[in-house]
């Protein structure tokens, strides 16, 4: 009985898813904020939750004053989805991206080389300045396979005022990456380690704005995925605790994260701007899986006590580390394991700047009450469904304490894998029935591995 429930709320909801230094001067009441977003950081790669050898003491900080989250979820078990879907607040696969996205420039049978977050998507940006946000983006953006190309939007079109910014990872790795481009034009080969660079940026951006009006600032790390490459004295650091130099490059790219972060915290600190300042840490999704491809051989993130790893959709693939902090508002030092996700966070900064939803779907919950210390209610699950999952269960949904799981079959065969949705398969998609459901009360089993459906 409880399957044939689970059963058809999935299936509901399912086909109902398409596919100069100013101090500042603004008002406590429209904060400014600052969303933090690591690649393919692991739900168990932080000290405050739980990794035995990294140290992130600012982000452990970070948490300490304000509230760590066990149960955040991002929106997709892999990259450009999950951004696409924190930008909209809605099902990446609404806004027509599936899985991550190549560069353009090669035509591929399945169209995946044109893929983009769609023209007509509202993202967060887009409605914080409609209220008179300033807007910045610097680091990963990946929403696009036609970088600063005038045939797809850019960063400039989803809202933001300034951008600094790669298509994908940092090239050829983290270290004196050559691929950044600036508002358009190409920023040349840079000194340094991606995260440092980023956060310069934006101490730069947030130095030259005007004081007067409220700022969001997305600072999109590309760490720690790969192609790692950390600071020296960090991987010296961590060579005695590691297994060989690989891991010891993953450690110290992890706490290289944490040493940007506290340098821009420093930063806010000075400028009188941390009270003002709601400010949100996560990760697009798990980490990945060692060895994977030929590239992941520094790929040593944790899942913790989760099952699986990134691309899958098993807990660890999206079930992500999430730390939120804004003095004075959120009380210090709580743990919750209210279901929050990255899609709440569009409708969340709506609320909090007075500015106006979007009118169209949203699958995000605003928070605000929350973060204020009033109880969290959704009111509807979380879901999600990505065809190229590296596990059989292509869909799965998160309502309350249980999650449930269901591979998409055809004629009795399971789907084959997708990585993108065109006309070609489209029909074949929609005309996929539920099946091979698995249940799993994730709230108390953590690690998935009492199935009772």
């Amino acid at each position: 009985m409880r399957t044939s429930k689970w059963h058809f709320i999935l299936y509901f909801i399912f086909i109902c898813t398409p596919v100069t230094l100013a101090r500042v001067e603004v008002s406590a009441t429209r904060p400014n904020i600052i969303v933090l977003l690591c690649d393919d950081l692991g739900y168990g790669d932080l000290s405050c939750y739980g990794h035995p050898v990294i140290q992130t003491p600012n982000l452990d900080r970070l948490a300490r004053q304000g509230l760590r989250l066990t149960a955040c979820y991002s929106a997709a078990p892999v990259c450009s989805p999950s951004r696409v879907g924190l930008l909209t607040g809605r099902s990446p696969n609404r806004a027509g991206v599936y899985d991550w996205i190549p560069p353009g420039g090669r035509q591929q049978a399945n169209l995946r080389d044109l893929v983009h977050m769609q023209k007509d998507e509202t993202t967060i940006p887009m409605v914080l300045s409609q209220s008179g946000y300033q807007t910045c983006l610097v680091g990963k953006w990946h929403c696009n396979s036609r970088f600063n190309s005038p045939a797809q939007p850019q960063p400039d079109q989803a809202g933001f005022d300034h951008w600094f910014a790669t298509q994908n990872n940092a090239g050829p790795s983290h270290k004196n990456p050559k691929n950044f481009v600036r508002n358009g034009e190409p920023a040349g080969p840079l000194t340094g380690f991606s995260a440092g660079l980023i956060v310069q940026e934006a101490i730069q951006w947030l130095g030259q704005r005007d004081a007067k009006q409220p700022f969001y600032l997305q600072v999109c790390f590309h760490e720690p995925h790969e192609p790692v490459a950390s600071p020296p004295a960090l991987v010296k650091k961590y060579l005695p605790k590691a297994t060989n130099e690989d891991q010891a490059q993953y450690f110290a790219n992890v706490e290289n994260v944490d040493q940007a972060v506290g340098r821009l915290l420093a930063f806010l600190s000075s400028q009188d701007l941390r009270e003002h300042t709601l400010i949100v840490f996560t990760s697009d999704n798990g980490p990945e899986t060692l060895k994977r491809y030929g590239g992941a051989n520094r790929s040593y993130g944790s899942p913790g006590a989760l099952k699986g790893m990134k691309l899958w959709t098993s807990e660890a693939g999206f079930r992500v580390p999430g730390i939120l902090n804004w003095p004075g508002t959120i009380e210090p030092g709580l743990v919750s394991d209210k279901v929050v996700s990255s899609l709440d966070l569009l409708p969340t900064f709506c609320a909090l700047s007075d500015a106006s939803l979007p009118k169209r779907t949203l699958d995000g919950t605003d928070i605000s009450g929350f973060l204020k210390g009033q109880p969290l209610s959704r009111p509807k699950p979380l879901l999600w469904c990505y065809y190229n999952s590296l596990n059989e269960h292509a869909v799965a949904m998160r309502s309350g304490d249980w999650k449930i799981l269901a591979t998409l079959q055809v004629d009795g065969q399971r789907l084959d894998k997708i990585t993108n949705v065109h006309s070609s398969n489209q029909a074949t998609i929609r005309n996929a029935v539920l099946g091979d459901f698995e249940l799993y009360h994730v709230k108390a089993d953590l690690s998935e591995t009492n199935n009772v459906a």
